[in-house]
């Protein structure tokens, strides 16, 4: 596991970048000052609830770093769980990890997914790279699909394994910007189609967080029978207000983040 955080997030970035170009631009229309105010608020990750791969094994990488649970986050409709943690350096980014309950599905849903996993290798786990690491097994198209009828997250994963589906900007930090509606705005008019799902911002200042994300870029995934463009990742922004003075609020909302999810989705 890494020793550095800064730098697991720069390789995760990196890995990140390869198939959501359109962050690169959006970090250079946002940012000012060569983008050195366009700051990481969070990233999110997702994986399977089998024991090899389970949130907690994802979550040792950065527990290993110093970070500390922040919240748990229950999300019955696309059943899933989700727990946030975040570093005793509030420059740091949060992190947000999200785990399929498989044993919800079919048992043609689960057989899939088990099979993916079988062929990690348990030891890649605790890896330097894992996080960033893609897939490690290989799927077709049609076991993909057959994935993407039950649930749109496990059809991702399916599809591009362990790297963030998502940074952050947090608009806080913008020197151009005050609100997210200001940034949203400038994203439509450069031609980025954002995620409405429950609003083009979810959340608001009331519940202390405000959040706008995005609809995933498109990538080439290699499957055993072919190639498709499949949706990759995405980029969110989120704006913050004070829970004290002085002290913005630090969770996430979950009523937000279930729409949030929704930027992956290949259907409407």
């Amino acid at each position: 596991m890494h020793t550095n955080v800064n730098d697991l997030f720069d390789n995760m970035w990196a890995k990140y970048l390869t198939v959501t170009p359109s962050a690169e631009k959006i970090h250079a229309l946002l940012g000012e000052g060569n983008g050195k105010d366009v700051i990481n608020d969070h990233i999110a990750l997702r994986t399977f609830n089998i024991e090899k791969v389970n949130l907690d094994k994802l979550a040792q990488h950065f527990l290993s770093l110093g970070y500390k649970d922040g919240g748990d986050y229950d999300f019955e409709a696309k059943k899933l769980k989700a727990k946030h943690f975040e570093h005793p350096d509030p420059t740091q980014p949060k992190v947000f990890i999200s785990e399929l309950l498989v044993e919800e599905f079919s048992e043609n849903t689960q057989r899939i997914i088990k099979e993916l996993v079988d062929q990690i290798d348990a030891s890649s786990v605790t890896a330097d790279n894992f996080l960033y690491s893609g897939t490690q097994w290989q799927i077709s198209s049609n076991d993909y699909k057959v994935l993407l009828e039950e649930s749109e997250y496990a059809a991702w994963m399916a599809a591009w394994g362990y790297i963030p589906n998502h940074f952050t900007v947090s608009v806080n930090q913008l020197t151009k910007y005050e609100t997210l509606e200001s940034v949203n705005q400038t994203l439509k008019d450069e031609g980025f189609v954002l995620n409405t799902s429950g609003g083009e911002i979810k959340g608001s200042p009331e519940v202390l967080l405000e959040q706008s994300s995005t609809m995933a870029d498109k990538a080439t995934v290699p499957f055993t029978d072919g190639d498709e463009l499949v949706p990759s990742c995405f980029y969110e922004f989120a704006k913050r207000y004070e829970v004290l003075p002085g002290t913005l609020y630090s969770g996430f909302v979950a009523a937000s983040a279930d729409k949030i999810f929704e930027s992956t989705n290949v259907k409407g």
